[in-house]
């Protein structure tokens, strides 16, 4: 009877044990292999971790932005996986019904996601800051620090007037965490990979170095938003560098006087004395005045061979220009356009 009595006793124990077991492989189970992220979503969500952030900082945000449903289960497989002590910055994509595992083995295996870095009309370093940084976790006073910093420039071959040429305007793929000497680096592998051995000898050809041709296009940019007549604008200062004239170029004393507003240029403009200002200085000036595109950069080295010296603004403001060989028919050009900017009553 007794030995009845103990042998029941132990079926319940094993048949407790069993559930038990049962019950704690169930719950292993889905707190390993269950949807745990973004469970009410169908969109990614990009979560971004600083280089000063900790697991807690990483736990709480992805719990209080209700990405992650079950914060103790997710941060149980964090331990149990050694992600709590081996936190990795970055930018990386949490994807809907991802579970504790998935996400975790993601984190910890720093594979972020890159980003797309995008900058195009930019006419100060500070333009540059602000665009080029806008999605990334450096900060613009970061990057402004070294673009202004002589020393640190130096190591590219570049001077204060000269360091937007290195800038070349595209789009480029980067992690969110590049710090801002790793984006000068990259930055200069791309400014090398722009200036082929074709580009350099159409240089050379021209008699201009790299950092002339970033200076002209700059100009010819500032002059003309129309692609297709920018090789002829090229065309009018090659002129007039080979002859030794002043380029006169209106957009250098707008960045001399850093009045970016200014719609008309005046003769009192042109008393400005700046090494910027082509009135007053032949010659190109020290640095580009904006950060030329890859089509400005090639309209310089692919400039038109002509014999324009002169162009001026189309009186019908289509941003198009008139061209001329000689003084009197530029002068002739240039009435028409001022009694079109007097008419608009632009002054």
């Amino acid at each position: 009877m007794l030995s009845e009595k103990r042998k029941n006793i132990y079926l319940v124990l094993v048949i407790a044990f069993s559930v038990m077991a049962i019950s704690l492989s169930f719950y292993f189970y889905q707190i390993f292999f269950s949807p745990n992220a973004l469970i009410d979503s169908n969109q990614n969500y990009m979560l971004k971790i600083g280089s000063n952030d900790t697991y807690k900082t990483v736990a709480n945000r992805l719990y209080d932005d209700h990405v992650v449903n079950d914060l103790v289960s997710f941060s149980f497989i964090a331990k149990v996986l050694g992600y709590q002590d081996n936190v990795k910055p970055g930018l990386y994509t949490v994807a809907p019904k991802m579970t504790n595992l998935e996400l975790i083995r993601v984190l910890r295996s720093g594979k972020q996601s890159p980003i797309r870095v995008t900058f195009n009309n930019v006419r100060t370093k500070e333009d540059l800051a602000e665009k080029i940084t806008a999605n990334m976790e450096i900060s613009e006073e970061q990057f402004l620090h070294l673009i202004q910093d002589s020393v640190y420039i130096r190591k590219y071959n570049f001077n204060e007037e000269t360091i937007m040429s290195m800038f070349v305007p595209n789009t480029y793929e980067l992690w969110w965490n590049t710090s801002a000497e790793a984006l000068f680096d990259r930055m200069y592998k791309e400014y090398e990979s722009f200036w082929t051995d074709e580009r350099k000898q159409k240089a050379s050809t021209m008699g201009l170095n790299q950092t002339e041709v970033s200076t002209l296009a700059s100009i010819v940019q500032a002059e003309s938003q129309k692609a297709d007549e920018r090789p002829t604008i090229a065309g009018v200062y090659l002129n007039r560098l080979k002859l030794g004239m002043p380029l006169q170029a209106d957009p250098t004393l707008v960045f001399a006087l850093g009045d970016f507003e200014l719609k008309r240029v005046l003769n009192v403009h042109k008393e400005t004395d700046s090494p910027y200002n082509t009135y007053m200085y032949a010659g190109l000036p020290p640095g580009p005045i904006n950060l030329p595109d890859i089509n400005s950069l090639d309209a310089v080295l692919n400039a038109k061979d002509h014999n324009y010296l002169y162009f001026c603004a189309k009186e019908d403001f289509s941003g198009y220009h008139s061209f001329a060989s000689s003084l009197a028919q530029h002068n002739a050009n240039a009435r028409r356009y001022q009694a079109a900017l007097n008419a608009a009553k632009i002054y």
